[in-house]
């Protein structure tokens, strides 16, 4: 598509935000009783949010145009921000991780292919070399301490080699063979030819006639590719070619590398940026100078005597420009004087009525706010940001005209703007330096003053220098060793693994985003085995670009022993997870950490050392921190709840797959395998048949059937239900028990106790309901 595409399908999303704006200002501001018609609202946002989020991150990805691309991801990121605050909101109002919008999906026309979450390309894009130069040092490390070898090479028997060269050497023989008969065969010819020429003589019939066979080729040739081109044109699949340069041009401006094109930006900028300095430079310098020179004498001419001037925190020269006029200052003094007397006077009228009190027995009644009755949606952190990039869109893109911008790559003017407030900025403090003395020099001459400025800032200091205690996990245990060396070291130790390349497809989601969206630090998954929580960590790592740390028990066993080591242990990963940001920290069987009681076989493995660590962990986790905790488990009814779930805040059940997901998964993983689907192959009988399985039982079956000898047969011997279901039925599935006991444990968790108490609300409340209309009637 071209760019002109890419630019429409940003101005929509734009006008949609527009909307989506107004709509929260109008409908989100008041609270509402009904909470079903508060979770439809609530719903229906978050789906148009996140059909707005799906053409602005196509929009930021394909676009050239770099000016465009930065406007795009303050707003891109903003409504990531906020559909994670919706999100929150729908789990809190519903008590559940899971919601069913079916009904609102099918009134909005939508398919539920138009709400999967996309994972931003900019994720990985952003940092693609510096995650190759990490993957290749990761193989490295591995590579010397022999915890990974080169890639495998299949070995073969002395048979199979002995086949493998004859055939390379026969087909070797076939080929020189056959270059060696056309070379006699081509001599040949050439002879032939060579003795009719000598016998016969030369032929101009036989000339002319060569001749016009290839002017009548050629010219047909012509003709047929301009009645094609033709008809392509008709046919709307071809441009005419008046438009094809532009077109060209285009596709090629698309073709860019995207790094080169930020390259050639900057080297503009820069030419930008130093032209202004040389042509603006000095009369910005001069105007600066003469306002700030007015300032020092309207304030002396107010107060008595100069300013203070303002320190490089307060603002500087910034801070004094942005000053009143006298009369304005004047008028603020007298009113600030008057509204001290106020204070004061309300002060002193407050306790003479608190000391009457006091003497009669009375207590003060404490008046607090009427709860307004209803839902309501809580304050925005992300509603400024979309407001923002709104109205710049709308002051600077909306009505722009683009026509001579050929190539969509950038505007100069706007370069230019951005850039003079760059220059102003630099200037500025120059300006600062030469005004502060002036300053200085003025007080000394004028009103015989000296600055306090230095004694000041000694005072300063001296109340900076009070030590901030730091917790137990912040505390830099390692101050002389570098992030390589402690990198490489988590590698040795195993601690650090590299993740399997999993795409979130495969399993059958800006910094300003992270530090202001719910802060979520700990993810624990949980369901039986097979339903592939494993493959969800690493498909995080993999879309996200994460490094993946493994604190499961018995990858730590006997590693960095002692209340010092495990410290230690701590310590490091946390370091190096924060440096080199995003990081997942994995711990699998973790329920073993918070367990009742530790079976005797598991005693050496220590698996409760982590238990008092990881709140202390977690804590030391910022909300500017990209690093998350996954926990995974089979069996979480097996530890303590009360931890374990102020360890993991949040915790997504994960259930066995219901029949349409069998369904697919068994259609997606033999085609995956390399088997090919008949007539004699029922699907959907092996969906119902393989009901209480999981995805890891459909797996080991096709994998245990579609072996190379069976693949090789398959030709002759088509694929049959019934080979499936004998190796499905080797495996034990998933029985309603245990099932049961993970809907149980999960009743237990907080969201599991608030939805009861809601479903019991409800229950209550509709029986209320039922007893008065009965009462109405009677």
């Amino acid at each position: 598509m071209s760019q002109a595409t890419y630019n429409k399908m940003w101005t929509d999303a734009q006008k949609d935000l527009d909307i989506q704006l107004q709509r929260e200002r109008e409908e989100f501001l008041q609270p509402e009783k009904d909470r079903v018609k508060a979770f439809k609202m609530l719903a229906t946002s978050y789906i148009k949010y996140m059909q707005i989020f799906r053409n602005l991150e196509t929009a930021h990805d394909q676009l050239i145009h770099q000016q465009k691309r930065t406007l795009i991801r303050q707003v891109l990121d903003g409504v990531i921000g906020r559909i994670l605050e919706m999100k929150k909101e729908m789990v809190e109002l519903e008590n559940s991780e899971f919601h069913y919008i079916d009904n609102i999906l099918e009134d909005l026309k939508l398919l539920p292919e138009d709400i999967e979450v996309p994972i931003p390309r900019y994720f990985i894009k952003e940092k693609l070399e510096v995650l190759q130069q990490r993957e290749k040092v990761l193989d490295q490390i591995l590579l010397n301490a022999g915890l990974q070898t080169q890639k495998p090479v299949k070995t073969m028997t002395f048979e199979e080699a002995i086949k493998m060269i004859q055939v390379a050497e026969r087909a070797r023989q076939g080929c020189r063979r056959a270059a060696f008969m056309k070379q006699i065969y081509l001599e040949e010819k050439r002879e032939r030819q060579t003795k009719l020429q000598v016998q016969m003589g030369p032929n101009p019939d036989d000339a002319a006639t060569c001749i016009q066979k290839v002017w009548h080729g050629y010219i047909q040739r012509k003709k047929t590719e301009k009645m094609r081109e033709e008809e392509m044109i008709f046919l709307g699949m071809s441009l005419p070619p008046h438009l094809k340069a532009t077109s060209i041009s285009q596709t090629y401006a698309g073709q860019i590398n995207a790094l080169q094109g930020e390259v050639l930006e900057r080297e503009e900028e820069v030419f930008i940026k130093d032209k202004l300095r040389e042509t603006e430079g000095l009369d910005i310098k001069e105007t600066l100078q003469s306002q700030i020179g007015q300032c020092f004498v309207e304030c002396r001419h107010i107060i008595g005597k100069f300013p203070d001037y303002p320190t490089e925190e307060a603002g500087g020269s910034t801070a004094i420009l942005s000053q009143k006029t006298p009369e304005q200052v004047a008028a603020e003094l007298a009113a600030k004087k008057e509204m001290a007397l106020q204070k004061k006077a309300q002060k002193g009228k407050k306790e003479k009525e608190e000391r009457k009190e006091k003497v009669k027995g009375k207590k003060t009644p404490i008046t607090g706010k009427k709860e307004e009755e209803g839902w309501k949606m809580a304050p925005s952190n992300f509603l400024s940001i979309m407001e923002e990039g709104n109205s710049q869109y709308k002051a600077v893109w909306q009505n722009r005209d683009e026509g001579w911008d050929f190539l969509q790559d950038h505007d100069p003017e706007l370069i230019k703007e951005e850039k003079r407030e760059e220059v102003e900025a630099e200037i500025r403090v120059q300006v600062g330096e030469l005004m502060q003395q002036k300053l200085e020099n003025l007080k000394l001459a004028v009103d015989g003053e000296k600055s306090n400025k230095q004694e000041k800032g000694s005072k300063k200091k001296k109340k900076m220098t009070m030590r901030k205690k730091i917790s137990e996990m912040e505390e830099d245990l390692t101050p002389d060793r570098t992030i390589d060396s402690l990198y490489r070291q988590l590698v040795e130790e195993g601690l650090l693994m590299k993740a399997k390349t999993v795409n979130l497809s495969d399993y059958v989601g800006s910094q300003t985003v992270h530090e202001k969206a719910p802060l979520v630090k700990a993810l624990l998954l949980a369901g039986p085995t097979g339903v592939g929580k494993k493959m969800l960590v690493h498909a995080i790592c993999t879309e996200t670009g994460a490094n993946l740390f493994n604190l499961s028990t018995s990858n730590i066993a006997g590693k960095y022993p002692g209340k010092n080591g495990l410290q230690m242990m701590l310590h490091m990963v946390l370091k190096v997870a924060k440096q080199l940001q995003p990081s997942v920290v994995w711990i699998g069987d973790t329920e073993k950490i918070f367990s009742k009681a530790v079976p005797k076989a598991e005693e050496e493995m220590s698996p409760k050392r982590l238990e008092k660590m990881l709140p202390k962990f977690l804590k030391a986790l910022k909300a500017q921190d990209r690093v998350l905790l996954v926990g995974t488990t089979d069996r979480p009814f097996d530890a303590n709840l009360k931890p374990f779930c102020k360890v993991y805040q949040k915790i997504i059940l994960i259930p066995r797959p219901d029949y349409a997901s069998r369904f697919v998964l068994w259609k997606h993983i033999i085609l995956q395998n390399g088997g090919t689907i008949t007539n004699l192959l029922n699907i959907s009988c092996l969906a119902k048949v393989s009901d209480g399985f999981t995805q890891g039982h459909i797996v080991h079956a096709v994998q245990a059937v579609l072996s190379e000898l069976r693949l090789l047969q398959m030709t002759r011997k088509p694929l049959r239900t019934a080979e499936f279901v004998t190796s499905l039925a080797r495996q034990d599935p998933v029985y309603k028990e245990e099932e049961e006991t993970f809907k149980v444990w999960y009743a237990k968790t907080p969201l599991g106790k608030a939805r009861i108490r809601a479903l019991a609300d409800s229950e209550k409340a509709g029986k209320e309901e039922t007893k008065d209309k009965g009462k109405g009637k009677n």
